[in-house]
């Protein structure tokens, strides 16, 4: 099995609350920054006050479409023209910036290449209830009652099926909102939300600000509490903007973040006092692979405050690594917007092919909880493991979490001047250098500094794509050659 090299001793870095999941040196980071502005409470998103395409072509919307994918795919559109391939092109960039599971292709390869995914009837090659088939509609209900822990069976009629949760966001917005109305979203969060609810609806995200700061002995970096909530809410107000709902992601996108029971009730509960509804996006709720953090789905919860404006998503993409098959379901109590939603499935369905297939495969239960999680989290929590001990040889802050497929890693003391400029110039930097990351602006992080860095991947890429970073940040490359005989072989938990 392909092994990491081992470290040069180095001295120990100090850690704030590491085996709490608090964070890693953020408390040194700030004692050695005392001048650090804390951020703004709360801000309003209009792409269009960026927007800058002038295509004669183009349609006010296209033209907005098209600014979008020019300003948001620069460092994928060249990490595709330059993707590393160990045999072909083994100078490529390193891609530890999108969130992929790659562990587990020979698990799944297996499973979906068995006969029973191989089945063609005549109905799967015709047009289906756009709400997903029947059978596979079941199989979704019985699969979130039993891994969300759902105190009463889910229903079939209650569930809908799309391509993908963007589709899920794009669909929940344009039934959801008026044009111009908005979403809460606690930031930073996934950046791609923000296209997925305004090119089609027109809606707007109000951004809640976390900051990195630790107030006290029971609060956490990037805390979000219902006092920030209530705060962004009533400055939107006072701006004119109408809110209509909250977005949860759980756990969070780019944080790691679990939210506790506790917690969710607390922000359904300011969502009922305010007649918001509340979208939990739980698409890596099976990526939870530290046990102990023994996390929560919302549908788990006893009596949900108002279960007719709770909407749960979820899809394969992330917690199967199948981000290309485009499977992604809603659960929502509300028949009225289940009805909404399917009325543009028309526009985002699956194939019956692939419904068949995802039916299938969650209907495997002995295969999913003998084979696959168990594996999948081993090699998560290795490769967790490898890249958390990188950063802190190299002294750098980072959040410590058990849950995702990523880290949130604090480069301030990187930057000469605490911009998003700099910030910019340091991602460049490392695409240059040919590891490509996510810079904190992309996820409307408020503190200039903060870089998402994906750990999803094989030891030999790991390894390589660490060099690289550390060949940035200290200017120094260290070159260390793979055993040929490594380079093929699949990561496994204990060996990474």
């Amino acid at each position: 099995m392909a092994t990491l090299p081992k470290k040069e001793s180095r001295a120990p870095t100090t850690c704030l609350g590491l085996d709490t999941n608090y964070g890693d040196g953020l408390e040194r980071e700030r004692s050695r920054k005392p001048d650090h502005k804390r951020p703004e409470h709360y801000g309003v998103g209009d792409p269009t006050t960026t927007f800058s395409s002038d295509s004669s072509h183009l349609s006010s919307r296209g033209r907005i479409s098209k600014w979008f994918w020019d300003s948001a795919e620069e460092g994928y559109r060249t990490y595709h023209m330059d993707e590393y391939d160990e045999d072909k092109n083994p100078n490529g960039i390193i891609n530890l910036g999108t969130s992929e599971n790659k562990l587990c292709f020979d698990l799944l390869s297996s499973r979906l290449s068995q006969s029973d995914m191989l089945q063609v009837k005549p109905s799967l090659l015709q047009y289906p209830d756009w709400r997903g088939h029947l059978f596979l509609r079941k199989e979704v209900a019985r699969f979130l009652s039993f891994y969300c822990r759902s105190p009463a069976p889910l229903k079939p009629e209650n569930v809908v099926v799309l391509n993908g949760c963007a589709s899920l966001f794009s669909a929940l917005a344009t039934v959801l909102c008026e044009v111009g109305e908005a979403f809460l979203i606690p930031a930073p969060y996934y950046g791609a939300i923000t296209q997925h609810v305004y090119l089609y609806g027109n809606v707007r995200l109000v951004y809640v600000y976390l900051d990195s700061e630790v107030t006290g002995l029971d609060t956490r970096p990037f805390q979000l509490t219902v006092e920030k909530l209530e705060v962004a809410l009533q400055g939107a107000n006072a701006e004119g903007v109408k809110v209509k709902g909250l977005i949860l992601i759980n756990p969070q996108n780019p944080l790691g973040d679990i939210y506790s029971p506790g917690e969710l009730r607390q922000y359904l509960e300011f969502a009922k006092r305010h007649e918001l509804h509340v979208v939990v996006d739980e698409v890596y709720m099976l990526s939870v692979f530290e046990e102990s953090l023994g996390y929560r789905s919302v549908l788990s919860l006893e009596r949900l405050p108002d279960p007719q404006r709770t909407h749960v998503m979820w899809a394969t993409s992330k917690d199967f690594g199948m981000s290309g098959l485009r499977f992604g379901t809603l659960y929502t109590e509300n028949r009225d917007v289940a009805t909404a939603v399917a009325s543009l499935c028309r526009y985002h369905g699956l194939s019956g092919l692939v419904q068949h297939q995802v039916a299938q495969l969650l209907q495997d239960r002995d295969w999913i909880n003998q084979v696959y999680l168990p594996e999948n989290h081993a090699r998560l929590k290795a490769a967790h493991t490898y890249v958390s001990g990188e950063l802190r040889a190299l002294g750098i802050p980072f959040l410590s979490r058990g849950a995702g497929f990523f880290i949130w890693v604090d480069l301030r003391k990187y930057l000469p001047k605490a911009t998003f400029e700099e910030e910019r110039l340091l991602w460049r930097r490392f695409l240059d250098n040919k590891v490509l990351l996510s810079f904190g602006k992309a996820f409307e992080c408020k503190e200039p500094g903060w870089f998402r860095l994906v750990f999803s991947d094989k030891a030999h890429r790991l390894r390589l794509g660490m060099q690289r970073i550390r060949k940035v940040l200290t200017g120094t490359l260290r070159v260390a050659e793979d055993p040929p005989s490594s380079r093929t072989q699949e990561p496994r938990g204990q060996h990474i």
